[in-house]
């Protein structure tokens, strides 16, 4: 575990209350004491969630990963408020991430619920004429497999490797939350990711709109340090296959530069190391009777 000046921890104390302060979302993560989440506190993913690096780089990656699906590109442009208002966006994905992985079961199922009901009422037609709808199960597919995708492979990439076994697994534990939002066919292994990458290879199309999109996370105001999330939007382009950066036109200037890799890495060493007693790790750590810190020791 690793200790920081006394300022600068409240500085990140303070930081991670207000990212998790999302409204219609905000949750006591500590309580009820002993509630089960739907994952287990030994589980892969309370480990790789927890970390900061690997969410902002592994959700802005899943991100150009959906807008490169036209029928869900359509749907998050018209249908969301990313363009409007993209940090209350992207507060409401990361809080539902937080309450998916670590929240009370019962409370994480009526919120997947919700989300399932509002998808139910998403559907228009795209650009090219091609109808969608959000319910539609080969979206919701891919939108659970990128997400996964981007936060795993941003661990694996920034903070630890993790070997092949545990890629697997940490898709393997997602089967039952996937489920509950309708992503039935969600992979299990990093195997079946590739499989679904190739499934959906021939459907993914350039957009200005990815260019529109890393825009706006470059600009808005998502991280006090613009530099770094300016890195980190680097970083998310650079997690892309390279089929995929090659359909979307994300050549070498939308990229990590030299150098970039190797800071993020450090960054993501060391706030794996860093507890947060106020965000919804260390809290749910200690509803289940854990220390605070029971995520972060080595």
């Amino acid at each position: 575990m690793a200790r920081l000046p006394a300022p600068l921890h409240a500085r990140l104390e303070d930081a991670a209350r207000s990212y998790f302060d999302a409204p219609g979302l905000a949750l006591d993560f500590s309580k009820p004491s002993g509630a089960p989440a739907l994952f287990a506190p030994t589980s892969l993913a309370w480990r790789v969630m927890k970390n900061p690096v690997a969410l902002t780089i592994g959700g802005l990656a899943a991100v150009i990963l959906e807008l490169a699906e036209p029928r869900v590109r359509t749907g998050v442009w018209e249908h969301t408020t990313f363009r409007t208002d993209p940090v209350a966006r992207m507060k409401r994905t990361g809080m539902a991430a937080m309450v998916t992985v670590y929240g009370p079961a019962e409370q994480a199922r009526a919120m997947i619920a919700g989300i399932v009901r509002a998808h139910g009422r998403v559907e228009g037609v795209t650009p090219a004429g091609v109808p969608y709808r959000a319910s539609d199960e080969e979206l919701l597919n891919w939108v659970n497999a990128t997400a996964g995708y981007g936060f795993f492979e941003a661990y694996h990439r920034f903070v630890r490797p993790l070997t092949p076994r545990e890629m697997d697994a940490v898709y393997e534990e997602g089967h039952e939350a996937a489920a509950l939002y309708g992503a039935h066919g969600a992979p299990r292994s990093a195997a079946e990711m590739q499989k679904l990458f190739a499934a959906m290879r021939s459907k993914l199309e350039p957009s200005q709109i990815v260019f529109d999109f890393l825009d706006i996370v470059r600009t808005a105001q998502i991280l006090p340090s613009r530099a770094l999330q300016r890195l980190m939007v680097r970083a998310a382009v650079e997690l892309q296959p390279p089929w995929v950066r090659a359909i979307l036109r994300l050549d070498e200037r939308h990229g990590l530069r030299p150098g970039g890799a190797t800071a993020l890495r450090a960054l993501g060493a060391a706030s794996d190391r860093i507890v947060l007693e106020s965000a919804p790790p260390a809290q749910a750590c200690l509803r289940m009777g854990l220390p605070a810190d029971y995520l972060y020791r080595g």
